[in-house]
Formats: structure tokens, sequence, C-alpha cells
């Protein structure tokens, strides 16, 4: 029979104690500026979140500069609570613009998770320096011979074509605009020029 062994990781621990701790001080802090019942347990899981996103951003190799901004944004929010709930803040008697901080919270969240979720990821570092192969040239077009007998019937088609342009212009069809109205390889459309001459 084996035996299951635990292996406890103190970095583990740790990181399990700091992020309940700071839960916590950004719960207080909400509740202190009016925000009660589950909208105070929601501010701590909104910082984190934001947090955890911009992590994520700067770890896939995405826009860094909006990662770092993200980060920085939720960082900030998470220390201050921390800060402010260490006794430096009268949490009986919060401020008004510490109110407002909190209040207008979930929207700056908002717009920094949906930018994070939805912003254009850069190309990952390892593509842009793979060669790229050289494109292929396209193969030339078959030559036609110089002598290429074209049918009467697209010969009185081209000549429609060509009488009907010149009514609408004024001038004679040149060369490329019949191969592009007939749809041609350009030897075929220069035989057919040829022979409306």
């Amino acid at each position: 029979m084996s035996v299951l062994r635990i292996r406890v990781d103190p970095v583990l621990i740790q990181a399990a104690i700091a992020a309940a701790l700071s839960f916590a001080h950004l719960h207080d802090l909400a509740s202190a500026a009016g925000q009660h019942g589950w909208k105070a347990w929601a501010y701590p899981v909104s910082v984190d979140l934001l947090l955890v996103a911009a992590w994520r951003r700067l770890r896939s190799g995405g826009s860094k500069a909006a990662g770092w901004c993200w980060f920085l944004v939720a960082l900030t929010a998470s220390l201050g609570a921390n800060v402010a709930t260490a006794g430096l803040l009268d949490l009986d008697a919060v401020p008004a613009w510490l109110r407002i901080l909190v209040a207008g919270w979930p929207a700056v969240a908002f717009l920094g998770g949906t930018l994070l979720a939805h912003g254009a990821p850069e190309e990952p570092k390892e593509a842009a320096l793979t060669p790229e192969p050289p494109a292929a040239e396209p193969a030339p077009a078959p030559a036609l011979p110089s002598a290429t007998p074209v049918p009467p019937a697209l010969v009185a088609h081209a000549r429609k074509v060509a009488d009907d342009h010149r009514a609408r212009t004024g001038t004679p069809i040149n060369t490329p605009t019949l191969r592009a109205r007939l749809g041609v390889p350009l030897p075929l459309a220069e035989a057919i020029a040829a022979q409306l001459t």
C-alpha cells in the first residue's frame, strides 16, 4: 500500500495568506466607502481579476504597454486599500474623494478587463524572427503562336465590343481595354486587335 505524500510549499502558503489579507483590506475599504453587502465583496474580486488579466497579457506576449498599464492600475488599487486600512485612514469617516474613487472603480475595471480580453495581441517574437520563404514566381502564361487563329465568332463579338466602346468614348478601343472586356489572355487580345484594324 502506497502512502500519499503531501508536500507543503511555503511560497504557496505565503501567497494564499497575502491574497486573503489583501482581499480583506479591499473589502473593508469598499464597505467603509458605502458599498455594502455583496458589493463590498465584489470589489476585491474585481481588483484581483484585473491583476490576473493584466499579468496574463504580459506573460502571453501580447501588448506589453496595455498589460503594464492595467497591471499598475490594479496594483495601485490593491496597494492603496492595504495602506489605507493600516490605520492611516479613519474608516468611520472616509473622505468624499475616496468614496468617488471606490464608486468609479467598476467602470475602470470593466474598461481594463475588456481592453485586455479583446485587445489585439501582438505576434509572438518567435514568429517575427522566423524567416518567411520567398514567394514563388507566378508561372508565365503559355505563349500563343504569333499566328494564333482566332475563331470568327470571337472576332465578331470583339468588333461589337470595340464599336460600343467607340460610340461611348469617341476613341478606338486599346488592347488592354479589349482584353479586360473580353476576359482573354493578352496574346489572344493582341491577335484579336490585329484583326479588328
